[in-house]
């Protein structure tokens, strides 16, 4: 099976190649798209429809987690700020898009959410995710979200 049709599962199991760090309540998959730099989605390690489908304590422990999937990529990449979007719509379960802005976007542009891109920044080719390209990125990030989750432990 294809990782990409099940990314919760497939993460779990070990075959998403996009993890790049297992917490307590999720599992952190660089993007597939990296057009923002550092560009990472937080996914539950079981599938909800809704944030508010957790029980309270693993609720705060996903948020606490998504909040240090920022901080790691402000201290890597250092944006302007980070953009936080859970959704649950065309992947149908629930997943923390975190996006870090730019000064480098036009200002117009950084006031706008991102899925206003035009499409091809989802799909093009040289937006897309590799290993040659973002290696150094994918392991500076890696390293940092193992620094503060060992912080605030």
């Amino acid at each position: 099976m294809d990782w990409r049709k099940d990314r919760i599962e497939s993460a779990a199991n070990g075959t998403n190649p996009m993890i790049i760090a297992e917490l307590k309540a999720s599992y952190v998959a660089i993007g597939d798209t990296q057009f923002l730099e550092g560009y990472c989605v937080l996914l539950p390690k079981e599938k909800y429809y809704s944030l508010n489908d957790m029980e309270i304590e693993e609720r705060t422990q996903f948020l606490k987690e998504m909040s240090i999937v920022g901080d790691a990529i402000i201290n890597v990449c250092e944006p302007l700020r980070i953009n936080y979007d859970i959704l649950g719509n065309t992947d149908a379960y629930l997943h923390a898009h975190v996006f870090p802005r730019y000064a480098s976007e036009s200002e117009e542009r950084r006031k706008m959410p991102v899925w206003l891109y035009d499409k091809s920044h989802w799909t093009d080719d040289r937006y897309q995710y590799t290993d040659k390209k973002h290696k150094l990125l994918r392991q500076k990030l890696i390293a940092e979200i193992e620094k503060l989750t060992n912080m605030v432990k």
